[in-house]
């Protein structure tokens, strides 16, 4: 493998990790890890519009205080695509769980697609935007 190569490969595990760093921070209900995943100025769709770090860390606060209390998340990447060096397209399945679940729940399923782009020498969310639903896969 060539020096190249091993580049890409290892932005794209650390894109691809960006998932994992949803679940763990879902799995504490931490609202400021979540935010952090994201760029400053970074924008989040999914029940309402939020932008920027602190609007995502206050709805996701209120989330895990409320509605999200105790829940957990899987998402699996689907895809990862780089449009430059420093841009990628992530687009990820996912299904919130209650406690005691541990499988993917169809009915509280969706997909979802980030622009992740590097910064700091670390890959943030600039985009995300999610959709209930499954993939065809």
């Amino acid at each position: 493998m060539s020096a190249g190569n091993a580049a890409v490969v290892s932005d794209e595990t650390a894109v691809r990790d960006v998932a994992r760093r949803i679940v763990t921070a879902w799995a504490a209900n931490d609202a400021d890890a979540f935010a952090a995943i994201f760029v400053e100025d970074g924008t989040l769709i999914g029940d309402a519009y939020m932008k920027g770090r602190e609007e995502i860390r206050s709805y996701m606060a209120a989330g895990f205080g409320g509605p999200y209390a105790g829940t957990r998340v899987l998402v699996e990447p689907l895809d990862v695509r780089f449009l430059t060096d420093d841009i990628a397209l992530l687009v990820t399945q996912g299904s919130v769980l209650l406690e005691g679940e541990t499988e993917f729940v169809a009915e509280r399923a969706f997909l979802a697609t980030s622009t992740v782009v590097r910064v700091d020498g670390g890959w943030g969310i600039a985009a995300y935007q999610n959709s209930k639903g499954t993939a065809n896969r």
